[in-house]
């Protein structure tokens, strides 16, 4: 490799100095996201503490301290809200202490004391045994009546550390990626400020697929040029060459894979089938099956998303009676619900008619009432109402099923997003049927809402044009 040339030094430039510039912006970014975040969180544990000591511990004597308890369990629960809450008497002995949070991240009987300090008002970063650390703030409560209490509040920095961590992740593979594409940069340079190279350009730009037997000019320089030259000319031989592979190959592969995981499940359940295969091998066989249908599942759902994305929706729209057709779809479904012995009404009354492809319409019913289905226990009842409001058709579904937390109503018609675990654990899905809904009902020019409480049941709500006012 000849060091000396332009287009080696000004590519070597490029590649350097943007790799540093991009280490150096990457580290100060890294440091000042992770100092920001743990300010704000430290913040936050400040406002809590603060809270706590001039609400609740103004004046313990007059409240007494088993009010004072009540209160923090009742106001700010900090099991369920994963957080760290002490408020420790003058003489050291501990008032109060919160129980271990739900997540388990920490042990809050093994959170050190606060030393001692004179400070109002102070923060700190604690090491647990296991390896973690948390976030705690601490402040000092002059109480009417009695000593000072401590009122500390704390949470784990695990969320902070994991943001971190990808963040960290993410500028170490962008790192590369800044270093090639500074070196495509000092390239188009030395390009650039090599004219002559244009002649070559020239010839280059006219060889295409169909001619790629022609071969570029070479200049009997003996510098980059030629080079250059007989490098794109052995180039342009390896590419002739793989195209012509490439072409075979396609050829023999089209042939030989056909529908892969329609093949993979027939052997499988093939397999499965066999009297005298163990009973092991059998449940991992049919463990792999799960697996493969839901993957089909998953990517029949994508493909729908994405011809839904390309507005393939408005490709059959029909003028449809939208009453009978969720009559119809909940009649169909009624044995579903009748195996969790969970009540179906279907609707009733005057037809309603809107304009759209009736295929996808009915795809929001099922997928509505089988939502419903799964999250309502045995029990329970699902009610189907379909009439026009207005200038809108509005088709409603409610259950008596567990609910929706309040926090994730606002990200359930995400893609791939499932609410809480314990809600969901042992529902089957891959979180991407309320986000068809949405779709769907968007590429009609209309929406889907929903209001839910937990342990109250749910009530999706579906609004449509009217034949005739869209």
């Amino acid at each position: 490799m000849n060091t000396r040339s332009i287009r080696f030094r000004l590519s070597a430039w490029h590649a350097v100095l943007f790799a540093g510039v991009f280490a150096l912006l990457g580290a100060l970014l890294y440091a000042k996201v992770k100092n920001y975040l743990d300010d704000a969180l430290l913040e936050t544990q400040a406002r809590r503490a603060r809270q706590i000591a001039e609400t609740l511990l103004a004046n313990p004597a007059a409240t007494g301290e088993e009010y004072v308890v009540r209160q923090i369990r009742s106001l700010y629960a900090p099991e369920l809200g994963n957080r760290f809450i002490r408020v420790t008497r003058a003489d050291g002995s501990v008032m109060y202490v919160s129980g271990p949070p739900d997540d388990q991240s920490f042990d809050p009987s093994k959170v050190p004391a606060a030393s001692q300090r004179r400070e109002a008002e102070f923060t700190r970063q604690e090491s647990l045994a296991d390896g973690r650390s948390m976030l705690i703030a601490a402040f000092r409560a002059a109480s009417a009546g009695g000593g000072p209490y401590l009122v500390e509040v704390g949470t784990s920095s695990e969320p902070v550390d994991r943001f971190a961590r990808h963040l960290l992740v993410l500028l170490a593979l962008g790192y590369p990626l800044v270093v090639a594409l500074a070196g495509v940069g000092g390239y188009i340079v030395a390009r650039n400020a090599l004219r002559p190279v244009e002649t070559i350009a020239v010839k280059a730009e006219i060889i295409t697929l169909h001619n790629l037997s022609e071969r570029l000019p070479v200049a009997n320089t003996g510098d980059e040029l030629e080079r250059l030259s007989i490098a794109l000319n052995h180039m342009i031989t390896r590419l002739d060459e793989a195209l012509g592979n490439s072409r075979r190959f396609v050829a023999d592969a089209s042939h030989e894979l056909r529908t892969p995981l329609t093949v993979i499940q027939g052997e499988l359940e093939a397999i499965a089938s066999e009297e005298n295969l163990a009973a092991d091998i059998r449940d991992r066989v049919g463990s792999i099956l799960e697996e493969v249908e839901r993957l089909g599942k998953i990517v029949q759902k994508l493909f729908a998303l994405s011809r839904l994305d390309a507005g393939e929706a408005q490709e059959e729209w029909v003028r449809l009676d939208l009453a009978e057709l969720v009559a119809s779809t909940a009649e169909q479904m009624l044995l579903l619900a009748e195996d969790k012995r969970i009540g179906l009404a279907p609707p009733s009354g005057k037809a309603v008619h809107v304009m759209g492809d009736r295929a996808r319409l009915k795809q929001v019913v099922v997928n509505l009432v089988d939502n419903a289905v799964k999250y309502t226990p045995p029990g329970g009842s699902i009610q189907l109402r379909v009439e026009a409001e207005g200038p809108n058709a509005m088709f409603e579904v409610a259950d008596t099923g567990v609910g929706i937390p309040v926090a994730d109503i606002p990200h359930v018609f995400e893609r791939f997003f499932r609410v809480d675990r314990d809600r969901s654990s042992n529902i089957d899905g891959a979180g991407l049927g309320l986000s068809i809904v949405k779709s769907i009902c968007t590429a009609h020019g209309g929406q889907v809402d929903v209001e839910s409480a937990v342990g109250s049941g749910s009530r999706f709500r579906v609004t449509l044009p009217l034949a005739g006012s869209n």
